[in-house]
């Protein structure tokens, strides 16, 4: 052997055994002093490896499908008819007739407004020829049985009041200007006085004349006649004292509420107004609009309850 000591083998063997007991002496008593020692972390999280990819085979090509048709355009669908179903229908009740309201108190009387210029009155109203010339006042009118004037009665004048007289003429040679301040009635200049004929019919005087109801009970006394444009009476003035009411008052009552009847011989003026009636008349006044009274229709009967219950049974059985 060159340059040392050689140790045999089995020397070194049993060297490197007492080295490795030192060692392993060592770290337990390394263990016991400091506490055992964590261990480093290792991040054991393994990439996958791939694998080599095996050779890719090419696919066969797809099969190409043919285009489809267009579609043809959908036909429009017919509306459906609603279905009605039957319903099944109810029998009506019994409608009870209820109590018809009361009806509102009938007018007592009616009232129609004539206006001072479009009526004037007959009595002592002056009569003038077409000249402007007064020849007298008219002082009556005639009516016959139907209501239609047929004379007037004037009072011609004479000298100094001297020579009058009561001359009667036809209703027809009369003009009448109700608005006219002075001489509303002029004559026909070519009029002849009417002669009373024997055979003729009745006529009745109005002027005094006393108007009765149809029992004969007085109503009052004609005072008055008012006659418009037309010629035609409009209204009659009235003098109901001491017949209906203790007072003295006057009122207009309308033509056409006048009827006339023949008794012996004579025609006589009726109205059918009751007391009640003639005390709600306002009075008539030359200062006033005048205010024609009339009879106010009677009311309809109402009708009876047991008309009314058939109906409302003949209306129920229509509807079944």
């Amino acid at each position: 052997m060159s340059g040392g000591l050689s140790l045999p083998a089995w020397r070194r063997l049993i060297l490197a055994a007492f080295a490795l007991l030192a060692l392993c002496a060592l770290s337990g008593c390394g263990s016991l002093l400091w506490g055992p020692q964590q261990a480093p972390i290792v991040d054991a999280t393994v990439m996958p490896v791939e694998a080599a990819s095996a050779p890719v085979v090419a696919s066969a090509p797809e099969p190409v499908e043919p285009e489809a048709a267009e579609p043809e355009p959908e036909q429009p669908k017919k509306p459906k008819k609603p279905v009605v179903k039957p319903h099944k229908v109810e029998p009506p009740q019994p409608v009870v007739a209820a109590p018809p309201p009361p009806s509102p108190p009938a007018p007592l009387i009616l009232l129609r407004t004539i206006e001072r210029n479009d009526a004037h009155t007959l009595l002592d109203s002056e009569v003038q020829k077409p000249d402007g010339k007064v020849v007298g006042r008219a002082v009556d009118m005639t009516t016959d049985a139907s209501g239609k004037p047929r004379e007037v009665v004037v009072n011609l004048q004479g000298f100094l009041g001297v020579g009058d007289r009561k001359v009667n003429f036809a209703w027809t040679a009369f003009r009448f200007a109700p608005a006219a301040k002075a001489a509303p009635i002029t004559l026909n200049p070519a009029a002849a006085p009417v002669l009373p004929a024997k055979s003729a019919a009745p006529q009745l005087p109005l002027i005094d004349a006393t108007v009765e109801r149809s029992n004969g009970v007085k109503v009052g006394r004609v005072i008055d006649v008012l006659i418009d444009a037309n010629a035609q009476p409009q209204a009659v003035v009235l003098d109901v004292n001491g017949m209906v009411s203790t007072e003295r008052r006057t009122i207009a009552a309308s033509w056409s509420a006048l009827r006339f009847v023949a008794k012996d011989k004579e025609l006589h003026p009726l109205l059918d107004l009751s007391d009640a009636q003639i005390n709600a008349t306002p009075p008539y006044a030359n200062d006033k609009p005048i205010r024609a009274v009339s009879p106010a229709p009677p009311a309809p009967a109402a009708a009876p309850a047991s008309a009314a219950a058939a109906t409302t049974g003949s209306n129920a059985r229509a509807v079944r």
